[in-house]
């Protein structure tokens, strides 16, 4: 890929910020694509990497790269621009900004050159009000069995605490009220019937076992990786650092275990479990999957849907984009047994708000 290309990719990660509220990493990467075109530090810290597929966001490496420098201290010119670490960002200090920014990229090579090894791992805490929507329902369907939690590309595993956390809208609450993790304003157009039904039916679940599955898993109590989470979450979406160090918190008390292991390969050794609702789950992950390796844990979740029973329930929750392709909306589809693929609801990519389908 030539450097043209390279910094055309970059161009389209900084509409997709503009895109989602994110001013401050538009502008920034709208200026480090003219960084790269013109061969300065941008250029040369992604050196043998712009022929990188487009699934592995390269900028978005460099990103949480330099927001880890960030909120470790050891960037306190850019830090006055990050909101995440105190401070404040507007339109007119882009040029300050970019200065900063561009500055660390050039003396913090080593580290950068580390990071873009990295694939991104978000482990986006608000896309459990998802999750959790479609197993209060799975569970409603299957007669309040207590509940086996299983999730491919499960990063460091703070979803599969969802149970733990707090949903809110108007008119509707679940979850403990003293939990550390809260998801406001779950709902817009109202909550939608199933959902409600299924809470009342359910003020609490049992979870008797949690387990997932990540390529390169990372553990909330090591500081490197409770780092690494904290630096891809961009920013100026302090709301969304806020539910993230709600879950860090939770994860002290509350461990799950997350195997290195690819989703198939992992799927290959789940089998059913008398009086347990099985329920496997997945978000926003399927993008980082090659098409081969999909087309592995298909068969293997067919495989668990004809092995469930009634005794021994199976139950599958995405929240993926659908159709499979850019654009799509990102959607909640649920599947009980062998059963149909039922599409439940729709929500913003990072979960929060949800819509009734």
């Amino acid at each position: 890929m030539s450097r043209e290309q390279a910094a055309a990719a970059v161009e389209r990660q900084a509409r997709a910020c503009a895109g989602m509220d994110a001013g401050l990493y538009a502008d920034l990467l709208t200026r480090a694509a003219g960084d790269v075109r013109t061969g300065g530090p941008c250029a040369t810290v992604i050196v043998g990497y712009e022929d990188a597929p487009a699934d592995d966001v390269v900028s978005l490496r460099l990103l949480g790269g330099v927001h880890a420098l960030v909120l470790s201290g050891r960037a306190p010119e850019l830090a006055r621009f990050y909101p995440s670490a105190g401070g404040a960002y507007r339109p007119v200090d882009a040029s300050a900004c970019w200065a900063a920014f561009r500055a660390v990229v050039a003396t913090e090579y080593d580290t950068l050159r580390d990071w873009l090894r990295r694939p991104p791992q978000t482990n986006e805490v608000g896309r459990a009000n998802l999750l959790l929507a479609g197993l209060l329902h799975a569970v409603h369907e299957a007669g309040g069995l207590p509940v086996r939690l299983v999730e491919l590309g499960a990063s460091g595993g703070l979803n599969l605490r969802a149970d733990r956390f707090r949903v809110e809208a108007a008119d509707f609450a679940w979850g403990p009220a003293d939990s550390p993790v809260r998801l406001p304003d779950a709902w817009r157009g109202g909550v939608p019937d199933w959902l409600r039904e299924a809470a009342g039916a359910h003020p609490e679940l049992t979870v008797v076992e949690r387990l997932g599955c990540d390529l390169t898993p990372l553990d909330p109590g090591d500081p490197d990786d409770a780092l690494a989470l904290r630096a891809y979450v961009w920013p100026q979406h302090t709301a969304r650092a806020a539910r993230l160090a709600g879950a860090l918190e939770l994860a002290r008390r509350l461990p799950v275990r997350v195997v290195a292991a690819s989703a198939a390969d992992f799927l290959a050794g789940i089998t059913p479990r008398a009086g347990t609702l099985t329920v496997v789950w997945h978000s926003v992950m399927r993008q980082y999957v090659p098409a081969d390796e999909w087309a592995r844990v298909t068969a293997e979740l067919d495989r668990l849907a004809v092995a469930g029973s009634a005794d021994a329930p199976i139950a599958h929750l995405s929240f993926e984009p659908h159709p499979w392709e850019a654009g799509s909306d990102f959607q909640l589809r649920a599947r009980l047994g062998t059963g149909p693929e039922r599409l439940l609801a729709a929500a913003h990519p990072h979960g929060l708000p949800a819509w009734p389908a």
